[in-house]
């Protein structure tokens, strides 16, 4: 009895015990929804069996978990200061198993201490049904970072953008630490509602390549490009090689080099590689192009805008 007393002391001084854990609910079709007894509770969960800390996603709608994958789930308490255990579910869809992680859909937090993932997804199906924009920014936190609405982090080009951009309605469907699999989740739910955009420039995937396959990542991007095309009719797509990264050339710039060679295939496309416009004569990158050599700076955005002025306004109108 006196063991099971300090336990019971130990999980409530760590917060466990303030949190009911959550349940996975069956809804049909291979869907799950996720339900906490505990009134005001954030529930966050990973399908690819990572520990669900305050840095997976948000449940925020029915889920579906592969076959041969385990989705785990962690309730929180709305300050965030306590937690329960961990709900786990081992997969039973068949109709998504063996594919990969980039085309499974999933929310994410991993830049919670810059943005709110969840937030800003609101304000995009928001800002979609308010400004009918005419043309729509894909991708990460480098485009997130460019500029324009909605504005809730770091804006680096923002100027830039309001050359560009200012007497256009256009809206950034950028999301920092975004990969294929978390740009799919936002597409299929909801941002795109209404949506009647001319043009979309899409550039995702470098978040992706410290942990995915070529193939993979290029089946990502497709797929991204399959659901523009599926949920706004008439939409012309402005795919983006993705930007070169790193002060100099390595292994990951050569990887990413392979990746847009074969993102150049796509079909129902207009590619567009403005990679060169980063770099110096010597293959390098400037500090004052790409402070982090990830994210453009103001100089880096206007070279950006520059670079894809011509094919935007061409595909514009």
């Amino acid at each position: 009895m006196w063991m099971a007393r300090i336990w019971t002391g130990l999980w409530a001084a760590i917060g466990y015990a303030q949190v009911a854990e959550p349940v996975f609910v069956a809804e049909g079709q291979g869907q799950y929804a996720l339900r906490c007894e505990t009134p005001g509770a954030v529930i966050r969960y990973t399908l690819g069996g990572a520990d669900p800390g305050k840095d997976a996603g948000e449940y925020l709608a029915p889920i579906r978990v592969p076959e041969g994958r385990m989705a785990k789930a962690r309730a929180f308490s709305a300050d965030g200061r306590s937690q329960s255990g961990v709900a786990m579910l081992a997969g039973d869809d068949e109709g998504s198993k063996g594919l990969a992680e980039t085309l499974i859909e999933v929310t994410q937090n991993r830049d919670w201490k810059s943005y709110d993932w969840t937030k800003r997804h609101a304000a995009v199906q928001a800002a979609m049904k308010e400004t009918k924009p005419e043309v729509i920014f894909v991708g990460d936190s480098i485009t997130h970072f460019f500029g324009g609405a909605p504005a809730d982090a770091v804006q680096r080009g923002t100027a830039v953008w309001d050359q560009y951009y200012g007497n256009r309605k256009v809206l950034n469907l950028g999301y920092g630490w975004d990969r294929t699999e978390n740009v799919l989740w936002r597409l299929r739910h909801g941002e795109l509602e209404g949506a009647e955009a001319k043009v979309a420039v899409v550039m995702i995937g470098t978040n992706n390549t410290g942990m995915h396959t070529i193939d993979e990542i290029v089946a990502g991007v497709d797929a991204i490009c399959g659901e523009l095309r599926g949920r706004i009719p008439g939409v012309k797509l402005l795919l983006l090689a993705i930007f070169p990264r790193g002060k100099t050339p390595d292994a990951n710039r050569a990887k990413i080099e392979a990746i847009n060679a074969k993102l150049a295939g796509l079909s129902g496309v207009t590619y567009l590689d403005i990679g060169k416009a980063f770099l110096e004569p010597d293959g390098s990158i400037a500090a004052e192009v790409m402070a982090d050599y990830l994210h453009p700076t103001a100089e880096g955005c206007r070279r950006w805008a520059e670079a894809m002025e011509p094919t935007l306004t061409s595909l514009w109108h």
